[in-house]
């Protein structure tokens, strides 16, 4: 973990919160370093997903009621 942390109080769910244990026995990790990196993966997803958002953004928008009349009028519904 970086010299520069933070400490925060986070509260589990007993059964997730002994996962977490087990699982920091298990890999030789504290449950600080897996829960930052969790958090970590999180984010660079939420990260990617505002880029796919990004890049589709010019894309023609279609309302749900105008799809269906699309699937029906091509036999797929």
């Amino acid at each position: 973990m970086s010299e520069l942390s933070k400490r925060a109080t986070v509260y589990f769910d007993p059964a997730i919160h002994q996962a977490l244990k087990i699982k920091a026995v298990t890999t030789q990790q504290s449950l600080s370093d897996i829960v930052d990196s969790a958090l970590r993966q999180q984010l660079s997803e939420d990260q990617e997903d505002l880029s796919a958002i990004a890049s589709r953004i010019s894309e023609p928008e279609i309302s749900y009621e105008s799809l269906l009349d699309d699937l029906k009028k091509h036999g797929k519904i």
